[in-house]
């Protein structure tokens, strides 16, 4: 049998509410909310950074045509002088001349007696769509062989005697390509040469012509062009003999290069080539080096080495020819 304490002491404890346990806090929950509100906070940064790249967009638009507009407000300095008036154009330079002279000279006396002199000229003028050109070159010489004292002196003879003439004019079709005539005549009696003139038609090709700062500069031109010359000869030493006439005619190549080593030393090389198809086969060859040391503005000191080669010379000549000289020119 249950005693009363018992059942009061059962009462008492089914009448007594259960202690709650307080729920468990979810962490995932928790971080999946706190990367939403992450997200939420990039998202209106980046929105504001574009409203700002927006605003900054506009900004710069405006002051590029508010600049235009002052610009085309305000007058054009290199056209109107400081009283808004226009000002006309600087006149235009006039084509001239530039040209250049050079004198060598050798002259011995004594046991022996040799006078040699040589002289060149060349002159040139450019335009917009013309360039004219000439040269001009002659020698001179005479040597006397040495003898002993008490003799007779020897003759003189004379070593060179020879002159040429150039004249070429070129119209230009673009800054690089032009075409040309040429007409040149020629004499020189120790090669038994009376004369020689020639003409020709043909094509120029620049492929560069570079001026540098330092006040050097570097030029090529090709030249291919179809000659034509007729050769007069007579025999001038040792005696005089008339010789029969002989023409060359056939394709001719030139090239003329001038490179600035410095502003004040350039070298210069022209080349010429005349394979003669008329009258069987002839091949004419010149070629001429030159060294140009410039002392002052005007005066410049050149050093002159010529090869020329004729395979079919007059009867009793050389083919090859040569040349040194040294020389003074003076630009004008």
């Amino acid at each position: 049998m249950i005693s009363v304490p018992s059942l009061l002491s059962t009462l008492l404890l089914l009448q007594t509410p259960p202690t709650e346990t307080p729920a468990p806090v979810d962490d995932k929950a928790a971080s999946e909310q706190r990367a939403a509100a992450a997200a939420d906070a990039a998202e209106r940064a980046a929105a504001a950074a574009e409203r700002a790249a927006a605003a900054n967009a506009r900004i710069t638009e405006a002051i590029k045509q508010l600049a235009q507009e002052i610009s085309r407000a305000a007058p054009d300095l290199a056209t109107t002088g400081p009283d808004g008036k226009p000002v006309p154009p600087p006149p235009p330079q006039p084509d001239v001349w530039n040209a250049t002279v050079g004198l060598g000279l050798i002259f011995i006396t004594g046991n022996a007696s040799t006078v040699t002199l040589n002289g060149a000229a060349t002159a040139e003028r450019k335009s917009e769509h013309w360039i004219y050109s000439a040269q001009a070159s002659g020698s001179y010489g005479e040597s006397r062989a040495p003898t002993l004292e008490g003799q007779a002196a020897a003759p003189n003879q004379v070593v060179a005697l020879n002159a040429a003439l150039q004249l070429r004019a070129d119209h230009r079709f673009t800054p690089q390509i032009s075409g040309y005539v040429l007409g040149r005549g020629e004499t020189d009696h120790v090669k038994s040469v009376e004369f020689r003139g020639s003409g020709e038609a043909g094509i120029g090709v620049i492929w560069w012509d570079v001026k540098r700062q330092d006040g050097s500069e570097s030029f090529l031109r090709t030249d291919l062009a179809l000659s034509y010359a007729r050769e007069t000869r007579f025999q001038y030493y040792p005696e005089r003999t008339d010789l029969p006439d002989v023409s060359l005619g056939g394709p001719r190549a030139g090239a003329a290069f001038r490179h600035g080593i410095t502003k004040d030393i350039a070298f210069v090389d022209e080349l010429s080539v005349l394979p003669s198809l008329l009258e069987g086969s002839r091949l004419l060859v010149t070629n001429q080096a030159q060294l140009n040391v410039r002392l002052t503005r005007a005066l410049a000191v050149a050093t002159t080495f010529l090869v020329q080669y004729d395979s079919q010379p007059a009867p009793g000549k050389f083919p090859t020819d040569t040349s040194l000289s040294v020389s003074a020119a003076v630009t004008f």
